[in-house]
């Protein structure tokens, strides 16, 4: 499992343009560590999206939640995120992150089953009223809403996946994780930055 390096908030935002911050838009859509540093800062609700559980969650930037969903749980963690704007009582601000793939340098790859969970995440908040997205965030819902029937199969064939069966897992081992709303749990990896009680999930 790759671990990233955790961002210099601060170094990171003064490099940042204004518009890479999709600033305007309740629900944004980046890609690692970089991206988080772009989208997350002043999110109530940062979503991190490793569909594979490939690539450990960085020091996230901002001081807002972080949950952790794929396509089993994006349904779930829509209806936590709303539960959460209801306890803000104004619309929370959301940056969903994929986390991506590893290359051999310690790159970030495009990792499509990461694109298909962001975009399943993103679908799910428009279903609960949530659905003020950045062009980023619409174009991966609609690249998970036009694949849906395919998501277990691409999640299989994808580079991740046939990385794992060449590391010895089959295709068994990796159907779990592509089965769409399959678990109602929430994976909470920081807590919201008021000191109220969590959201009910």
């Amino acid at each position: 499992m790759t671990q990233p390096t955790s961002l210099d908030s601060d170094t990171l935002s003064a490099e940042i343009p204004a518009a890479h911050r999709q600033a305007k838009y309740q629900v944004r859509f980046d890609w690692a560590a970089d991206g988080a540093a772009a989208v997350a800062a002043d999110a109530d609700v940062v979503v991190w999206v490793d569909a594979l559980a490939d690539v450990s969650a960085p020091e996230l930037p901002g001081d807002g939640a972080v949950l952790a969903a794929g396509l089993t749980d994006a349904t779930a963690a829509a209806r936590w995120i709303l539960a959460e704007q209801v306890r803000l009582g104004r619309r929370a601000m959301i940056a969903v992150v994929a986390a991506g793939g590893a290359t051999p340098s310690g790159s970030t790859r495009f990792a499509v089953e990461d694109l298909l969970a962001a975009g399943a995440v993103v679908d799910a908040l428009a279903s609960v009223g949530i659905d003020y997205s950045s062009p980023e965030a619409a174009a991966a819902c609609a690249a998970f809403t036009g694949l849906r029937g395919a998501v277990a199969h691409l999640l299989t064939a994808s580079v991740s996946g046939q990385e794992r069966v060449a590391a010895g897992a089959t295709p068994a081992d990796i159907a779990p994780a592509g089965r769409l709303d399959s678990s109602d749990a929430v994976t909470v990896l920081r807590a919201p930055r008021q000191n109220g009680a969590l959201p009910a999930e």
